[in-house]
């Protein structure tokens, strides 16, 4: 870790990050600065190597800076960064997410997930002419005001503000329930939101009739059901979670894969209710950078390599993953439970199953993540800095990367 980039960031920037969860805050001690990655791993501004975990947070399914990505980013980098007018390469991008998943009629192509989220839930409102939204404990839907509501102890509440700045007017109207429970929902909520596989509270999967029940909740009362696949929307397999468990949303959001590692996200849908964006309908959302060719060039790359047989491949990988740090951990003693949903796996520290936002926070509360990140750390293994996040093992990690790790979490709990 460079200390004098460290003391230089935090004078410059609030926190020394860009993002509250890279400055180490709950594993301690301070962050290494990347400065350059490839395939696997990163480099760190001192030289050090780690097999990275992290990729992006899910971004770079393919590992980092895969040669033909870059070569499409080089090349539509050369044609000019960005034009305030509309490209082909919005609407191939749009074409493939439409193609990909079934129920999905049309796009719209922003910057962010934040943004995606937030678009998802003023279409809610203004398609039903509805205030109330239901969100659930432990998901995480970006940084809009309506949506950074804490829950209330594993029982519904009216929402509370997440973050200082958030008027409790922001989320007055935001319902804050139990993952893995079917709410009562009146006939006043415009729209549920959800993580179909919740993957911001370490992950944990959707108990068998939990989605279905949402779905045929939001139909009694005419309320549109939104799936959060920002992080599982194409990483998890080719049409996403929802193809994978057979539930169909009104409405998604996708990010992270879609962009290839560059700022991109969407929000997608049935084409009755997509509509009421501007300028059709009366929902107004906009951005100067949103379509960003080089971003959409990533994105469509990125696309064009997965196919069944590398979601195949890389689920497979995740399994051996999480299978050798079962034995591990087994083997040292250490109570811990690795979940694993298509090519996303979790880690634990838990004698029982995780399923909600309760469970969560008992696991991750108890400190032993902090120990374990920093001990794999100093061995060169980089995990995410916060025990709520998952691990993101891409086609670039190779079955010796994967014995490597396993073997030197051996050590690391030694």
């Amino acid at each position: 870790m460079n200390t004098d980039l460290w003391k230089r960031a935090c004078d410059v920037i609030p926190g020394g990050v860009n993002s509250p969860v890279r400055a180490f805050g709950s594993v301690g001690g301070a962050p290494y600065f990347v400065a350059r990655a490839e395939g696997a791993y990163v480099w760190d501004v001192e030289g050090r190597r780690y097999l990275d975990y992290v990729q992006s947070y899910g971004a770079s399914i393919l590992g980092h800076a895969h040669p033909q990505v870059v070569e499409a980013v080089r090349r539509a980098a050369a044609d000019g960064m960005t034009y305030g007018a509309p490209t082909e390469r919005e609407v191939l991008l749009a074409e493939t997410i439409r193609d990909r998943v079934e129920g999905c009629d049309m796009v719209r192509v922003v910057s962010t997930g934040t943004e995606a989220t937030m678009t998802a839930v003023r279409v809610a409102r203004g398609f039903t002419g509805r205030s109330r939204i239901v969100k659930f404990a432990g998901c995480y839907h970006g940084h809009s005001d309506a949506l950074l509501a804490a829950a209330g102890s594993g029982v519904a509440t009216l929402g509370l503000p997440g973050s200082a700045g958030v008027p409790a007017e922001a989320v007055a109207q935001t319902l804050v329930v139990p993952y893995n429970q079917v709410p009562v929902l009146g006939a006043d909520v415009a729209g549920v939101i959800v993580e179909p596989v919740a993957a911001n509270m370490g992950l944990v999967p959707p108990q068998p009739g939990f989605l279905e029940g949402l779905r045929a909740a939001c139909d009694a009362v005419g309320a549109l059901l939104v799936f959060d696949e920002v992080i599982t929307g194409f990483r998890v397999g080719p049409g996403g979670a929802s193809t994978m468990l057979g539930v169909r949303p009104d409405l998604w959001c996708f990010g992270k894969i879609i962009g290839g590692g560059l700022p991109l996200a969407a929000l997608a849908g049935r084409r009755d209710v997509m509509e009421v964006l501007a300028p059709l309908g009366p929902v107004y959302q906009a951005g100067t950078l949103s379509g960003n060719p080089l971003a959409t060039a990533a994105g469509l790359a990125v696309l064009r390599l997965l196919d069944d047989a590398t979601y195949t491949m890389l689920a497979g990988r995740a399994a051996e993953l999480a299978r050798l740090l079962a034995e591990v951990f087994a083997e040292a003693g250490v109570a811990a439970r690795i979940p694993v949903f298509g090519t996303l796996l979790g880690l634990f520290f838990a004698d029982s199953p995780v399923a909600d936002y309760e469970g969560a926070r008992a696991a991750c509360g108890n400190g032993a993540y902090a120990r374990f990140f920093r001990a794999m750390l100093e061995r060169g293994v980089a995990l995410a800095p916060g025990p709520y996040e998952v691990l993101f093992p891409s086609l670039a990690h190779t079955r010796d990367d994967i014995e490597r790790t396993a073997d030197l979490a051996r050590a690391a709990l030694a």
